[in-house]
């Protein structure tokens, strides 16, 4: 009868020191990339009942859709490694106050959710929250991997936000630029599913060494 032996965990060399990836820390890569695709599915399914159904009756399926959506957001942003842990914290507090704002909307309107949105582009001081959190995420990941997808979303989001907000962009040109927000969002979340673990790990002895320089200060 043989023993099997579990092989040595790999040891990477970081800039502050070495270190090894755990099993916990491939399962959170996993669950963000989850949740990047569980929203990235429903945004683009939403997307596309506005842009590809003349059916006003669907606009009351966007609701569940963005709950899905931001409840998936939740998810990534809770698990995603981001070295500054007051730019995470902050990414947290926009999405909260995105998600509180949009919650009280639904509540309070007798209209589909997006429909109230969509008419009162004020609501977007509230609601928009959500996408500046998510714009930090494409943020992220353009800088970090310099990927074209998110280079290009990270000034897209903002600008279809802010242009339907100051009422600048034509229906035409919101319909274009949310098909592109679409489509680059699942490009960016499939690439993810391809990407080695390890990279959105990081290195992990820099995390160690902002969390030792925040204990020195207590």
């Amino acid at each position: 009868m043989t023993t099997q032996t579990l092989p040595a965990p790999q040891v990477y060399q970081g800039q502050f020191g070495e270190f090894t990836i755990t099993s916990n820390d491939r399962t959170g890569v996993i669950i963000y990339r989850a949740g990047l695709m569980i929203a990235a599915l429903s945004f683009a399914v939403g997307s596309g009942l506005v842009l590809l159904n003349n059916n006003p009756t669907v606009l009351s399926a966007l609701t569940p859709l963005y709950a899905c959506f931001i409840l998936a957001l939740s998810v990534s942003l809770f698990t995603i490694h981001i070295y500054m842990i007051i730019l995470h914290r902050m990414l947290q507090i926009f999405w909260a106050i995105g998600t509180i704002t949009s919650a009280i909307l639904a509540l309070s309107s007798s209209e589909p959710l997006a429909v109230t949105i969509y008419n009162q582009p004020l609501t977007l001081f509230g609601v928009g929250f959500i996408f500046v959190a998510l714009t930090g995420i494409y943020f992220k990941e353009a800088f970090c991997f310099n990927r074209l997808e998110t280079k290009v979303l990270t000034p897209l989001v903002p600008v279809l936000l802010l242009g339907h907000l100051v009422g600048v962009l034509p229906i035409q040109w919101e319909g274009i630029l949310l098909g592109i927000w679409a489509t680059l969002f699942l490009v960016f979340a499939l690439r993810k599913t391809v990407q080695p673990i390890s990279a959105d790990i990081g290195d992990k002895s820099v995390f160690a060494y902002l969390k030792q320089q925040r204990l020195s200060k207590v």
